[in-house]
């Protein structure tokens, strides 16, 4: 099973241009590389700030769009991680093992991603193979770029 490990954003690094520093960064590549030869890691990447985001609001067929920066920082991501492992408990310990880059205090988020498998109740067959196909025709792409 997947989970997303979603790293909220701290009012440091919604600040424009910010990074973690040089040994937190040391920290969290050791970490990844851990990651990577455990064989649990999808993917991961870090997140400007929401200064350079914008959100879109539906409502009905209507579409509006606000530029951020935007003002709750505990509600917003700075980051994630993509981790196949067995259980939440398997993923809840790779979290624990995570440095904090330098934060003193952070928050990080574990959601399971949904499988096609999931949807056997709502989908036939031909529907699960269907999305499986759509998948593996991304995880194709993702390689030759």
């Amino acid at each position: 099973m997947r989970f997303m490990v979603i790293v909220k954003a701290t009012p440091e690094s919604e600040k424009p241009g910010a990074l973690p520093d040089p040994q937190g960064m040391a920290d969290m590549n050791k970490h990844i590389d851990e990651l990577i030869a455990a064989g649990v890691l999808v993917g991961y990447d870090g997140l400007h700030p929401s200064s350079k985001g914008a959100r879109v609001r539906f409502s009905g067929t209507a579409r509006s769009v606000t530029d951020g920066p935007f003002a709750e920082t505990k509600e917003l991501v700075a980051g994630f991680m993509i981790l196949r492992v067995n259980s939440l408990e398997e993923a809840i310990g790779w979290v624990k093992r995570m440095p904090s880059c330098g934060a003193d205090e952070g928050e990080v988020e574990i959601r399971q991603i949904f499988e096609p498998e999931d949807f056997a109740s709502a989908f036939n067959e031909a529907e699960i193979q269907q999305e499986k196909q759509i998948r593996a025709q991304l995880a194709e792409q993702a390689t030759r770029k």
